[in-house]
């Protein structure tokens, strides 16, 4: 028959095992947490607010007033009907005719940002507990999709009206751009990842969660 303490101490000895890791956790997520939180939440919360109300507005406005215009009607006459030559129609976009791809992306982005930005507008207005840790999680990933999708939709809108020898000139500084970009959203999305998972970690232990 197999001796109880020796069970006992082989548990023991798992549990050390995976001791150390789980106070790195604990260590890591106390470095990422803010010291005054509530304060910080207060703050961030107007600023939020302020800043995809503003984005929202600016991506609605680019969807009804596109980069480049829209044809003008003109007072009576035939004008007011879509000429059959596949030119755009009064009111249409007149990039949406001449760069077909590059209009496509360019309203692709400005949706997502301007669903994205509406999105958190909800979430600040719909009285879920923001001090939650998954709901501050929610909301800034919420804003780095706006901001990429901004990003993205300014970009696409200035290759549009800009000419080509000019454009051609000032790929490279875009792309370089775009890379440092790419880099800091990377970087913004593993700490958030990161927190996440730690918040995960620690519920499962069974122990107090962060909020």
């Amino acid at each position: 028959m197999e001796d109880p303490s020796v069970t006992m101490n082989t548990g023991r000895e798992k549990i050390d095992k995976t001791k150390w890791w789980r106070k790195y956790v604990s260590n890591v997520g106390n470095w990422l947490t803010h010291k005054d939180k509530d304060k910080w939440l207060k703050n961030i919360r107007g600023n939020l607010s302020l800043v995809a109300t503003v984005i929202a507005t600016i991506t609605f406005q680019s969807a009804l007033n596109p980069p480049g215009g829209v044809r003008p009607a003109k007072d009576g006459g035939e004008d007011l009907v879509c000429p059959a030559n596949g030119s755009p129609c009064p009111g249409e976009s007149v990039l949406a005719y001449t760069t077909k791809d590059e209009y496509s992306w360019f309203l692709i982005w400005n949706t997502t940002c301007f669903l994205s930005s509406s999105a958190v507008c909800l979430l600040l207005v719909s009285g879920f507990p923001l001090n939650h840790r998954f709901f501050t999680w929610l909301l800034s990933v919420g804003m780095c999709i706006t901001i990429t999708s901004l990003t993205l939709t300014y970009m696409y809108g200035a290759q549009m009206v800009t000419p080509d020898p000019v454009w051609a000139a000032s790929n490279s500084m875009f792309l370089k751009v775009i890379y440092i970009w790419t880099s800091l959203l990377g970087l913004v999305t593993f700490v958030l990842c990161l927190r996440l998972f730690i918040w995960i970690v620690t519920n499962r232990d069974g122990k107090k969660p962060r909020k």
